[in-house]
């Protein structure tokens, strides 16, 4: 039993561990790039997407409404 304890001790340390430095990444990363932030994901905010002609789901089913062709 005392063994299951600290076998769950030490998954939790570990997991917290790994938690905790992948908030430092992050961290580190909003500090070094400019303005602090990151860049947007998505679609409507990407050039070489709005290029393409290609637009995320919402957008594609505004469209489709529009013109009478959503089911």
């Amino acid at each position: 039993m005392q063994q299951n304890y600290k076998k769950m001790i030490e998954t939790l340390i570990i997991s917290v561990l790994i938690i905790a430095i992948a908030v430092v990444l992050l961290l580190i990363k909003v500090i070094v790039r400019r303005n602090g932030e990151f860049s947007s994901m998505h679609i409507h905010d990407s050039k070489p997407m709005r290029e393409r002609g290609i637009h995320c789901v919402l957008d594609q089913d505004r469209e489709a409404r529009r013109k009478g062709k959503a089911s």
